[in-house]
């Protein structure tokens, strides 16, 4: 086996590919630009292109497992005039694409990461997301993800390529940015935090459980034709997820029990009723098939992600 990842240095594709090299896979590397953290001695395709006029020739040559983790990703404030467009150049075009030539080149198995997004953006606290759920995407981003998940599979049963797609939710890790990322800015600078009130569950992976997860579809004869949603297995509500996160920071969550309806009122009025509602309302989604199907456990712990996430973060302080 030869693995071709795409989007080998983003988040997600930097942990997967040092996973790869330790356990002595061959593998190549497919990167837009940046590669100044890639491992030395990668196999490395450069200058790639996500959309979907780009020439995979050379870069697919020799692999028969593609691992798809670059995308147009996901942003709160989307400032493109058509975002839908934008997003389908890259997720869906550029995604399929790419598939065909695989299928064409005797590709055996293609592993796409896709979004729980494809599913909707809220869950009912006892309802979680399971793979059967319709989806319900409710943004530009959920959408393109959605189609790409629809092209794929129906590629994999016209052509055999064996397609396999996973949907995280947040994915978090050493390295995070964006909206945990700030989590950990504001308790270690002790900024009073109005969440205490918030009862709340939302589903999270670690980016290690992620990697294993995908490294576990990249060989299992099940795995063919599958989706997946993928979690840690433990859902906290966003007051312990402070808390615990707090702790692995060496420092203390301060929170003060707003009412949730006074928050996002307040939120709406400053243009962040987005977010709050992110902060706020549940999203849990159910990975038992994995396990079950699979026989895949999260080898880490919620709180050994939190502790290597939060090592990471204090480091590069």
């Amino acid at each position: 086996m030869k693995v071709l990842v795409v989007g080998a240095s983003g988040f997600v594709g930097g942990q997967l590919i040092r996973r790869l090299a330790a356990d002595g896979i061959p593998l190549r590397a497919a990167v837009h630009r940046n590669r100044a953290d890639l491992p030395a001695r990668i196999d490395i395709a450069e200058n790639v292109d996500l959309e979907g006029s780009f020439d995979w020739t050379s870069a697919i040559a020799g692999c028969d497992t593609v691992v798809h983790l670059g995308a147009r990703v996901h942003v709160m404030r989307e400032s493109s005039a058509n975002a839908l467009e934008a997003y389908r150049r890259v997720n869906v075009d550029g995604t399929l694409s790419l598939a065909r030539q695989a299928a064409a080149a005797g590709v055996r198995r293609f592993v796409f990461l896709s979004s729980v997004k494809v599913c909707g953006e809220f869950t009912a606290r006892n309802a979680p997301f399971v793979e059967t759920t319709t989806p319900r995407p409710q943004d530009p981003y959920g959408v393109s993800k959605l189609e790409a998940e629809l092209g794929l599979l129906e590629l994999g049963r016209t052509s055999g390529m064996q397609v396999v797609v996973l949907r995280p939710p947040l994915i978090y890790g050493p390295g995070v940015r964006a909206n945990f990322l700030s989590m950990m800015r504001w308790l270690r600078r002790g900024v009073p935090l109005p969440l205490g009130s918030i009862d709340n569950r939302r589903s999270m992976i670690g980016v290690g459980n992620m990697v294993d997860l995908i490294c576990t579809c990249l060989r299992h004869p099940a795995a063919a034709g599958e989706v997946f949603m993928a979690s840690d297995g433990e859902d906290l509500s966003t007051p312990e997820l402070l808390k615990r996160l707090a702790a692995v920071l060496d420092t203390k969550a301060r929170l003060l029990p707003i009412p949730a309806g006074l928050l996002e009122g307040v939120a709406a009025l400053a243009g962040q009723r987005a977010l709050v509602q992110r902060l706020c309302l549940s999203l849990c989604v159910d990975s038992r098939k994995a396990r079950k199907m699979l026989d895949w456990q999260p080898p880490f712990s919620v709180d050994e992600e939190l502790q290597r996430t939060a090592r990471a973060f204090l480091g590069s302080r």
